[in-house]
């Protein structure tokens, strides 16, 4: 049977490209949930590499694994039971539980830290990352063969699903309209009369990717087609080192995603860093970065921790600067961004914040 255009020219080769960032595949199956490491398609963590995430990465100060079973159990039960009904609060919930862990109670009777996601980037490589295509999930209603939905890829990272993309022909005269539409499906967000998604699948999620051939377009839970947004910048690789990676003059606008922000390295900085929550009108809305932001941090910190100090450089201090933007940009993301990033770059050696002074309402700067 001959390979359809979707997967030819937007699914194959956006697997391609996340195997060669360092993420593991395992080619998805509908019919029999053991090959996705599940009991059944109603489940959506992949609770065994969870557990052995959850050990790998919890060390005690001679850096050795210090969980039993039990704990980690403990652990992984507070993940699963989010106590939230609506997909918004338990997203939030999910996320504020990824971020700063939960607690389980140690040998000596006293409660401990618990992390599910290694934040540190000195030992990102304690994560797990891991591609399925063709993810099935069956929604709570979903029998036999009928119900359920089937996104064109899920990531994990330490078997929790952190992004969903859904990848389209480039044949079809709108292709990334109609994978938006497919990922507010599959979400239940579309304001159907009846349930038409698996919504546990998106309580964990960070990242709604819409692909086609030359382009790819990301979202967070609560996003409307409008707020799907490129992203137009590989920082902190060269544009022109990606390119030749992938044996291409130049990067379209979907490999500029993936190389992005599908980066596991990067991955993880716009989750610990650039994720928030705010509520305007009464409504939740989740907030994750546009590329100018995680890049205006990036040079940012990076002039920061490598330019010179004033005694080094003799006349003036080469690391300090200013970062335009429009009125209305997102400052405050931006300055969210640059403070969490000094939390876990911490050296002792330097301090830095982003201050918005009144006269210059248009402007951050970068004080030392």
């Amino acid at each position: 049977m001959p390979e359809s255009p979707e997967f030819t020219h937007v699914e194959k080769p956006t697997i391609d490209q996340l195997i060669s960032m360092g993420w593991h595949y395992v080619e998805g199956n509908w019919n029999d949930p053991q090959v996705t490491e599940r009991e059944n398609f109603k489940q959506v963590l992949l609770t065994e590499r969870l557990k052995a995430a959850i050990k790998r990465i919890n060390l005690d100060d001679n850096g050795n694994p210090w969980l039993d079973d039990l704990q980690v159990q403990t652990a992984v039960s507070q993940l699963e039971r989010l106590g939230a009904n609506r997909l918004m609060e338990a997203n939030q919930a999910a996320t504020e539980l990824l971020l700063k862990g939960t607690t389980v109670l140690g040998q000596d009777g006293k409660q401990h830290t618990v992390h599910f996601i290694e934040f540190d980037p000195e030992h990102c490589d304690r994560n797990d990352f891991l591609a399925i295509n063709q993810y099935r999930v069956d929604p709570p209603w979903a029998t036999g063969n009928r119900g359920f939905i089937v996104p064109d890829m899920v990531l994990f990272v330490n078997g929790i699903p952190l992004v969903v993309i859904e990848c389209k022909s480039p044949n079809l005269d709108n292709p990334i309209t109609e994978a938006i539409q497919d990922l507010l499906k599959y979400s239940n967000q579309r304001g159907s009369s009846q349930p038409e998604g698996a919504e546990k699948l998106f309580h964990y999620n960070l990242l709604m990717i819409a692909a086609s051939r030359g382009r790819a377009t990301a979202g967070t839970i609560g996003a409307n087609y409008e707020h799907y947004v490129d992203w137009k910048d590989t920082i902190p690789s060269p544009q022109a080192e990606i390119a030749a990676q992938l044996g291409v003059s130049e990067l379209n606008f979907r490999q500029t995603l993936i190389a992005g922000m599908l980066k596991p390295a990067n991955l993880i900085d716009i989750f610990r860093n650039f994720t928030l929550f705010k509520t305007s009108g009464g409504r939740t809305i989740k907030i994750v970065p546009r590329y100018q932001q995680y890049r205006a941090v990036y040079k940012a910190l990076y002039q920061l921790q490598h330019n010179q100090t004033r005694a080094e450089h003799g006349t003036d201090d080469q690391r300090g600067g200013i970062i335009w933007h429009t009125q209305g940009s997102g400052k405050s993301l931006t300055m969210v961004g640059a403070t969490r990033f000094c939390e876990v770059l911490k050296s002792g050696t330097y301090i830095a914040c982003f201050r918005m002074r009144s006269q210059l309402k248009n402007q951050i700067l970068l004080r030392i």
